[in-house]
């Protein structure tokens, strides 16, 4: 038995559940990414000659594979909000960014440092890295496809999709943070001002500017170019692809952060033609591409943890993430959304802002499909 022909039958069976799963798991208390990363655990451990996928012995490959699966469902996440930018209407997501993650970035940061004896830049950069709701695993609880009614989306699953497509671009200043404390000193005089120059204000200004100019350009070149050059009228979801490389390769290169380009270019892309069905193309194919490398991450990393990737971690350290999904994000989540728009649910109203915090660890069901609006250029 060639290992190459079982992995070939591995991804196969994982790409036909990835079809499958979701239908067969809504509405119960399981997460496709649970079910998978179970799954990888159980292949790997059958005596079926596959190797060991250690993250750790390929760092290369692992960054690039984890970087397209984010960024594909950043560009998925800006597609599908309905509802325009705004101040007032985006409220809880700047709450969510500019309270909940601050706040979860010191709070992990502190237990790192005093609980599980991290030192300072690497609780830092645990907190940095552990805050931000992944677009990825978060999936299902964020709002459905686009549709062409502005203010149809339950507030929660706005407020954790808008975050989500924001958060990781912004938790990366803290992450340079932890770095330049990590090789210079804890002193803020030795590297505040270049940090708080070039990772935040510059990094973040040719991130958001560079999103907006290239959703901008391909907004204007799929829906109001010459009849021959208009791409919207091919639907052709590979685009979604396109769109997503062009804004995260071109905005890294001249040193900004790709993550936060992609969702912006989403949203300019998005906000170019609002009601055109081009934008569920591009949505769905995104998001079965989405799919399919998150099954594969989540099946390589069980084998991983079967091959031991856990074994150095720590009673502390778990508590840390422990009370990171269980106490923390709730809490900090709660106080941050305090105020906010929506409504408090008739039954598990306690719940409602605990899962606001905790995307990770809650699965929702998923909403149903919505009609999109058949405009055509």
């Amino acid at each position: 038995m060639e290992p190459v022909d079982v992995a070939f039958a591995l991804v196969g069976v994982g790409a036909l559940l990835a079809g499958i799963l979701p239908r067969v798991l809504e509405r119960r208390p399981l997460s496709m990414p649970i079910a998978f990363l179970g799954l990888g655990m159980l292949v790997f451990l059958l005596p079926i000659g596959l190797p060991t996928p250690d993250p750790l012995a390929y760092p290369t490959v692992t960054t690039h594979l984890t970087e397209i699966g984010v960024i594909v469902a950043l560009m998925g996440a800006g597609l599908k909000i309905d509802r325009p930018l705004s101040w007032s209407r985006w409220s809880s997501t700047w709450r969510l960014l500019a309270i909940a993650m601050p706040l979860c970035i010191a709070a992990v940061a502190v237990l790192g440092w005093w609980w599980a004896g991290l030192v300072p830049a690497a609780a830092l950069l645990l907190g940095a890295a552990l805050a931000p709701t992944d677009p990825v695993l978060a999936s299902d609880v964020q709002v459905g496809e686009p549709t062409d009614v502005e203010d149809s989306e339950d507030e929660v699953r706005f407020a954790l999709t808008s975050e989500a497509g924001l958060n990781d671009g912004l938790a990366f200043p803290f992450v340079y943070a932890a770095i330049a404390i990590a090789t210079t000193s804890l002193a803020p005089a030795d590297w505040m001002a270049h940090w708080f120059t070039v990772d935040v204000l510059y990094k973040v200004a040719i991130g958001v500017g560079g999103g907006l100019l290239i959703g901008w350009l391909l907004g204007t070149l799929f829906f109001r170019a010459p009849s021959e050059l208009r791409l919207a009228r091919h639907a052709e979801g590979f685009l979604a692809l396109a769109a997503t490389f062009l804004a995260y390769g071109l905005v890294e290169v001249v040193g900004g952060y790709g993550f936060l380009a992609v969702f912006v270019a989403a949203r300019a892309i998005r906000a170019a033609e609002r009601t055109h069905e081009f934008h569920s193309v591009l949505h769905d194919f995104a998001e079965q591409i989405e799919r399919l490398l998150t099954v594969l991450l989540l099946l390589l990393f069980g084998g991983a943890v079967i091959g031991g990737l856990l074994a150095p971690l720590t009673w502390s350290a778990a508590a840390v993430g422990l009370a990171l999904v269980f106490v923390l994000r709730p809490l900090i989540g709660w106080l941050s959304l305090r105020g906010a728009p929506g409504r408090r649910p008739s039954t598990g109203s306690s719940r409602c802002s605990a899962s606001a915090a905790s995307a990770r660890s809650t699965t929702w069901p998923t909403p149903p499909r919505r009609p999109t609006s058949r405009r055509r250029s």
